[in-house]
């Protein structure tokens, strides 16, 4: 079964600068997204409860944007990635933080609401 591409759009009151760090180092991402984050080269391992993913960084605009692919989807030749874009809005001054990701249809809500969680443990953090 193909995975389908999704998108979820969150306005945070938070600086680029926080959000870049946040997002973009292993620090960072251990404080929301994984328990622990090493990084190897363009190699991201993330720790969960006793599991481990790798992601390799695909691209990076510092301030922007920063996109991985899983191994096991590089491995099994899947075009897919996730990726975290952000920018201000011009009228409100907030960051827009967009998620892109892949999931199998069946698997679609469950991933949306794993997001969710992980994006409203970056607001918690970040006190957005």
């Amino acid at each position: 079964m193909d995975k389908e591409k999704y998108e979820l759009e969150y306005l945070l009151k938070t600086s680029i600068k926080v959000l870049d760090n946040m997002v973009a180092t292993p620090s960072g991402l251990s404080e929301w997204f994984a328990d622990d984050v090493n990084i190897k080269d363009d190699v991201y391992t993330f720790f969960w409860d006793g599991s481990e993913e790798e992601a390799r960084r695909l691209s990076r605009k510092n301030g922007a944007k920063i996109r991985w692919q899983w191994l096991e989807d590089e491995e099994e030749g899947e075009d897919t990635f996730f990726e975290l874009f952000y920018e201000v809005d011009p009228m409100t001054k907030a960051v827009i933080l967009t998620v892109t990701d892949f999931a199998e249809p069946d698997e679609m809500e469950e991933a949306k609401r794993l997001w969710e969680q992980q994006i409203n443990n970056l607001r918690s953090i970040i006190g957005a």
